[in-house]
């Protein structure tokens, strides 16, 4: 039995677009492109022919993947007063010690992007965040130690 998969709402609608890219758009471009390939003869020499099958094979991947997740997501709303940390807030926190102040954005496990700083409520600093409030200090064990950090401000998701 697959888990629940946390989602925030932006989160469910970029998946959902993603999937149906895939499926109205990439599918296509992959199909023409196996049948071009197809068009050059010989198979087993055929360079296009396996690159195209291989990205058939990654569409068709994503697309059960993204079809799984949306089967098991539970879609959370960013809170309107955010007084703890929840998925769907944005946290501001300072590090103790020196550093300068960094806005994370807790998100489910399937929308993290650390190049956003969109971070899983799973993570170990999001899981250690979770249920605090503003002006808490949370010390987070991570594969490179443990952090401390100060919670500046919590407010409802705003992913950039």
């Amino acid at each position: 039995m697959t888990e629940e998969i946390v989602l925030t709402r932006e989160g469910k609608k970029k998946l959902e677009a993603e999937l149906d890219n895939l499926i109205n758009v990439k599918r296509a471009e992959v199909s023409e492109r196996i049948k071009q390939a197809k068009s050059f003869g010989d198979l087993s020499e055929n360079s296009e022919y396996d690159d195209a099958k291989n990205e058939q094979g990654f569409v068709e991947t994503r697309i059960m993947e993204i079809q799984t997740i949306l089967d098991h997501a539970e879609v959370v709303a960013a809170p309107r007063h955010a007084t703890k940390v929840v998925v769907g807030t944005t946290v501001t926190l300072k590090p103790k010690g020196r550093g300068a102040e960094t806005d994370y954005h807790i998100v489910g496990s399937a929308e993290a992007d650390p190049t956003r700083l969109a971070i899983s409520n799973e993570s170990p600093v999001g899981s250690a965040l979770i249920g605090h409030k503003k002006g808490d200090v949370v010390e987070v064990k991570t594969p490179r130690g443990t952090k401390t950090f100060e919670i500046i401000n919590i407010a409802p998701l705003a992913l950039k």
